[in-house]
Formats: structure tokens, C-alpha cells, sequence
């Protein structure tokens, strides 16, 4: 074989070579992912488990509150994010440049008293200590609930109601050991704390404007409109898994239960959580902007420009993925 036959067979090789390589980093393209770890956020965590399925590889963080999801976002470190819808008005106001994709749980929040004490409804929190989480969407529901009701509230003694923020891994030991007398939780925790016994429920939040609030799957304007056919890809991903968390409750338990939280909590904590948490697709427009104006009422967030939510919500994507999988 002459050096010119041999030369040809190497470059071919090489260009195959490179083909293939190519095909692989395509096959493997990289979606980067802000998570919390909640109950009700199981399947967007489940995405990356059925990832190389979908074609792509999703490589999840995990941040201890939306708020912080946003940041990331703004510092480039994300493509996708899932917070509380409240953590993304919030970023959106702040300039991080977002849309919403998608809605992937309902609910998720509960007015929490210590055993004992007699709370039976919002009028006996008065001068009671109540805490919340920052910023979070239980603060928003509590704020709305108090005003509905007449009541003041802020961290300073003085008003009907003092607010302890704490972040939401500490309201359950807090409440536990009489630092506060009700909290307004997330799931799981809010479950095991009635579970446990030392806390019972006052009510679930959702006679606001608000309703349930929706858990918001948020993309980055470059990721949405610069990268397509991999938001789309993510977009099938989000479907399938969520689509399979509410077929399959068995599979979205054992996830959450044992790869989630390592069994720290229990088959009746991730039940009533989901009760009051359920996995879903959806949001409207419509929801995003009453849950801005709730926001503006009560002063949680305190935005100079609130964003109007028909800007930067978007379920084209969305809506493909479900009409490609046959979902309703």
C-alpha cells in the first residue's frame, strides 16, 4: 500500500473518528440544573435520572432556598432552575434573566401550631411568635392570610403577630422546642411535624387571591431562545418524569424517599406531603400576575418593578411536550 493510499485511510479515519465524537458530545449535551430539596420538587430532581434516555445529561445543584437558584442564575451558573413562583418574581424583578416554562407542583405550604396550645384559626396567632422563611412563598401566604384577617405582623415585638424567620430546615426543631408557637411550612417537614406530634394543622393557605401557589420550572432567556432543540429535549425530560411521578406514585415515593432524603422521612410524611403538594405541569400567566400583586400588597419582596407576568411567561415548550407525549 503506498503512502498516499495509507495517508487517505488516516484522514478518513480521522474525520470518522471526529464524526463519532461529535455525535457523542451531541448525544451528551449539558443541561445545568437549580434544585431544592422538598418533596414536591422529586420530579424535577428525577429529570436527570432518565436524562441520557432524553438524550442529554443534566448535572443538578442543589440550593437551600429559591432566592439562592436566582442568584446562581444572574451569576451564570445555570440553565434551569425550580423555585416557588415567588423566588422568580422576585430574580425577574432583579433583572435575572428568566422565563417561566412550566408549573411542577401545587401547593406545598401549612400554617403549623405546637401541640398544645389550643391554635385553632388565624385570629388566635395574636401575640403569638410565628416563623417563617424569608422571602419564601409562606411568607408571602402568611402575610396574605394576616391581612385578610386584619392582623399586623413583623419581626419587632409590638404587632399582633412577631415574625421569627428561619430558614425551612430549622422551623420544625424550633417549633419543637417551644422557640415558636406556629410556623407557616413547607412539605415534607410541615407533615412530619403533625406526624411526630408536636405540631398540628391550622389550615392550608389557599383561600387567598393565590389559591395554591404554583412551583415554577424557570429557563434562562439564552438557554430558551438560543439553545432550542436542547430546551426542547429537557422540556420532553420534564414531561416524562412528571408524567411518570403522578402514574406511578410507588416510583415517585421510593425516589424521594430513599435517593432524595435517605429515609428521613417516612411512607405517611411523603403521603400527606404530596396530598398537599401534587406534581403537576401547568401555570398561567394569570397565576404568576396575581401572585406579583399579592406580592406587592403585602410587601414581601418589596420590588421597585414588579414584572408584569404576560413578559416572561412562556409554555410553548411546555405545551409541546405534552401534546408530543399525550399528555392532557
Amino acid at each position: 500500500m503506498t503512502g498516499k493510499h495509507i495517508g487517505k485511510i488516516v484522514r478518513t479515519t480521522l474525520v470518522l473518528a471526529a464524526l463519532c465524537a461529535g455525535a457523542a458530545t451531541q448525544a451528551q449535551e449539558v443541561v445545568r440544573l437549580g434544585n431544592l430539596k422538598f418533596a414536591h420538587f422529586g420530579a424535577v430532581a428525577y429529570i436527570k435520572e432518565i436524562a441520557p434516555a432524553c438524550g442529554i445529561k443534566v448535572e443538578e445543584k442543589i440550593f437551600a432556598k429559591g432566592l439562592d437558584v436566582m442568584q446562581a442564575i444572574i451569576a451564570g451558573e445555570l440553565d434551569v432552575g425550580a423555585t416557588a413562583s415567588e423566588a422568580a418574581i422576585s430574580g425577574r424583578a432583579s433583572g435575572a434573566p428568566i422565563v417561566v416554562v412550566a408549573g411542577f407542583a401545587r401547593g406545598g405550604a401549612r400554617l403549623v401550631a405546637r401541640h398544645g396550645l389550643g391554635v385553632k384559626g388565624m385570629r388566635e396567632l395574636k401575640g403569638k411568635k410565628v416563623g417563617v422563611t424569608r422571602g419564601g412563598i409562606q411568607e408571602v401566604l402568611l402575610m396574605a392570610e394576616l391581612q385578610q384577617h386584619g392582623m399586623s405582623a413583623d419581626s419587632a415585638p409590638g404587632k399582633d403577630v412577631q415574625l421569627i424567620y428561619l430558614p425551612f430546615a430549622d422551623l420544625n426543631q424550633a417549633l419543637m422546642g417551644g422557640d415558636i408557637d406556629a410556623m407557616m411550612q413547607s412539605e415534607p417537614q410541615s407533615s412530619q411535624a403533625i406526624n411526630k406530634g408536636f405540631g398540628v394543622e391550622v389550615l392550608k393557605p389557599y383561600d387567598t387571591p393565590i389559591g395554591e401557589p404554583v412551583r415554577t420550572l424557570v429557563m434562562t432567556e439564552a438557554f430558551y431562545s438560543g439553545k432550542r432543540a436542547l430546551a426542547e429535549k429537557f422540556m420532553r425530560c420534564f414531561v416524562q418524569a412528571t408524567r411518570t411521578f403522578i402514574s406511578e406514585p410507588a416510583v415517585a415515593e421510593k425516589y424521594v424517599r430513599e435517593t432524595i432524603f435517605k429515609g428521613q422521612i417516612s411512607k405517611d410524611d411523603f403521603e400527606d406531603a404530596i396530598a398537599n403538594s401534587p406534581y403537576s405541569f401547568d401555570v398561567t400567566a394569570a397565576h404568576i400576575q396575581i401572585t406579583t400583586d399579592t406580592m406587592v400588597k403585602t410587601g414581601v419582596g418589596r420590588m421597585v418593578r414588579p414584572p408584569r407576568a404576560s413578559d416572561w411567561v412562556r409554555i410553548d415548550l411546555l405545551e409541546a411536550a405534552k401534546k408530543s407525549a399525550g399528555v392532557r
